[in-house]
């Protein structure tokens, strides 16, 4: 096992595990990292934190995208291609962990990354959250210590080589973005392919919260954000209506009328959503919003009612046989 000190970086020790091949990669700003990694605790069982393999993807990093946590484009640049090493980093390199941790777990489990985030600063994100949601990662950011990161780069990549991901784009890339997956998530719908289509107006509102989350909630350049990312979210809602995902367009079409409390559309599928898991009162409410706010709608809304009540109807019969069934049986 060969065992180095990166030059000129303090509180850093590096292990080769396994041989790399070649030079070290050219890198120049837009260069993309691609590798595996996991995150141990400096503890004597080296307690795993992290591991990307288990997450089932590679991670990603963007040379000069400010990813939050520095040091680790420090280390890959210090790594040939198929090489395994070991990184021990001090306290000064892994204050940020716990929050970048955070965000590569949302992402792996399919939330958004920013979600709930404020408009401030990395640091100033870090202590304003009570929680990260993750117990051990809370535990991080309550008391910083040194780490170790065990990574295997597979490659690095020209900014030419690659389709860039919507969160290592600009500004204006990312607006130029949205309408393209927009339309590709309509073309989608229209061949029923929906869990594809709803990745697409996912990824477009994920691209349009991380704008957001550089602007100040409620002023112009927020609203103006607001307004392209609200129909994503009722695309996305629809297509998931048509996956049979009715509690996730609960949690969706409710976070959308926090803020937009007088979207019939948004009332409407949610309505739907509450009537296909028999929650017939909220249902009910809902419906007759989206009659108030819209009375173009009153037509089509008379209608769920009427399929509601049929629905929920014949689930009383049911029941009660079910019931009397059971009855029977537990008497004889």
């Amino acid at each position: 096992m060969e065992e180095t000190y990166l030059l000129n970086v303090e509180g850093v020790k590096k292990k080769i595990l396994h041989g790399g091949r070649g030079e070290l990669p050219k890198l120049q700003d837009g260069s993309k990292f691609t590798f595996h990694f996991q995150t141990l605790k400096d503890d004597f069982e080296r307690t795993v934190i992290d591991d990307s393999r288990e997450a089932g993807m590679p991670m990603e990093i963007i040379v000069g995208k400010m990813f939050k946590l520095e040091i680790w484009e420090t280390l890959l640049s210090s790594m040939r291609i198929g090489e395994v090493a070991e990184f021990w980093c001090d306290p000064i390199h892994t204050g940020m962990y716990a929050l970048v941790s955070r965000g590569m777990r949302r992402i792996a489990e399919g939330r958004d990354p920013l979600e709930g985030q404020k408009h401030r600063c990395g640091m100033g994100n870090m202590f304003d959250y009570h929680s990260t949601g993750y117990d051990d990662l809370d535990e991080l950011q309550r008391t910083p210590q040194p780490l170790i990161f065990i990574m295997e780069l597979f490659r690095v990549e020209d900014p030419s080589a690659y389709k860039r991901d919507t969160w290592a784009m600009s500004k204006e890339e990312k607006l130029a973005a949205v309408p393209v997956l927009h339309s590709e998530g309509n073309r989608l719908v229209l061949r029923r392919e929906f869990a594809q289509a709803a990745a697409k107006y996912q990824e477009a509102v994920i691209c349009l919260r991380n704008l957001q989350a550089k602007e100040k909630p409620w002023e112009d350049g927020w609203l103006k954000l607001e307004s392209l990312v609200t129909p994503l979210v009722l695309n996305y809602c629809q297509c998931q209506l048509e996956l049979g995902e009715y509690y996730e367009v609960l949690e969706h079409t409710t976070e959308l009328l926090q803020k937009h409390n007088d979207n019939a559309k948004a009332y409407f599928k949610r309505a739907k959503a509450h009537a296909a898991v028999w929650n017939e009162r909220e249902a009910r409410e809902d419906f007759q919003r989206v009659a108030h706010l819209d009375p173009s709608m009153a037509a089509v809304v008379k209608k769920e009612l009427k399929q509601l009540g049929e629905r929920m109807r014949k689930k009383h019969v049911e029941d009660r046989k079910r019931y009397q069934g059971l009855f029977q049986s537990s008497q004889g």
